[in-house]
């Protein structure tokens, strides 16, 4: 709880680089508690580079009937601009992914990524991620944003 405010912080600046989007302020930082509140619906990691939060990675769950075991989607990624391309995701996702292969029951790893987001599909795939099959549709009930 004591990072809330700057996962908040993260979380905005990461809306405004990547879909030019002003978040809410009241439902990011309810949305963030939530999650801090009860780990049934996720988590998050921060990277610290001398005592300063320097990133963040958030995972939530998927189930999957098929594979009887879950996908970890990856969401909320951020790092300070000047503690990009130095390793500071990386460490974030080897982290995660070592917490996940020590889990007995999750299958693999999800993201979605803007599709102009050039960057971080060159992150991504740098760390042994690819592109997927699926496309992502979706329809929300919340018309506010």
């Amino acid at each position: 709880m004591a990072d809330l405010d700057t996962i908040v912080r993260f979380n905005t600046q990461m809306a405004l680089e990547t879909e030019d989007k002003e978040l809410p302020h009241q439902r990011s930082v309810s949305g963030v508690k939530s999650i801090l509140e009860d780990s049934a619906k996720g988590f998050y990691i921060l990277a610290e580079c001398d005592d300063e939060v320097v990133g963040q990675i958030m995972i939530n769950y998927e189930w999957s009937d098929w594979r009887n075991s879950f996908f970890w989607w990856i969401q909320s990624v951020y790092v300070l601009p000047n503690h990009r391309k130095i390793g500071a995701f990386r460490a974030l996702f080897q982290h995660v992914e070592r917490m996940a292969q020590n889990a007995s029951n999750v299958f693999g790893f999800r993201l979605y990524v803007h599709k102009e987001n050039h960057l971080a599909k060159k992150a991504y795939e740098g760390l042994g991620m690819e592109g997927s099959h699926y496309e992502l549709y979706e329809k929300t009930l919340d018309q506010s944003e």
